[in-house]
């Protein structure tokens, strides 16, 4: 099934590609959704006559999304939990505990965009991507340390 994506969706495509997808993702998901629309041939025309318009505003979004990585690239970020004897957290640090010390200073990032496949449990310094879009991202170090 052709399918004309109305929003950006994740290792899919962005918003205004076409796409051919099975029809049960289509009809299961990205419709109920609104995330896209049958690939019809008045759609198609009205696609065609908004290209224009949608590589302008990706080009802004890509050109921000690259100021913010500029900006993000490089930051540190401190945590504080309790640890054992072998430097293991009795807790972790996952995304969303990134993302609020991320909003403190200042910077606000989708949940989306922060990498990390799985919580911090290990005292020390570690290295987090931050991808804002596919054409920027940036690298973010995360250092925790054992609390008494």
């Amino acid at each position: 099934m052709k399918v004309i994506l109305r929003s950006d969706v994740s290792k899919l495509g962005r918003a205004g590609d076409v796409k051919e997808v099975a029809d049960g993702f289509g009809r299961n998901f990205l419709f109920p959704r609104n995330l896209a629309v049958p690939a019809t041939a008045e759609a198609m025309k009205q696609w065609e006559r908004g290209k224009e318009k949608r590589a302008k505003l990706l080009a802004v979004k890509v050109g921000e999304a690259k100021e913010l990585a500029a900006k993000v690239n490089g930051v540190s970020l401190s945590f504080s939990r309790p640890a054992g004897a072998e430097r293991k957290l009795f807790g972790s640090v996952g995304k969303s505990d990134v993302l609020k010390s991320l909003k403190s200073c200042g910077f606000t990032v989708d949940k989306d965009a922060v990498i990390l496949d799985q919580p911090i449990k290990q005292v020390g310094d570690h290295e987090i991507e931050v991808r804002l879009m596919p054409e920027a991202s940036a690298k973010i170090k995360v250092t925790v340390v054992a609390r008494e």
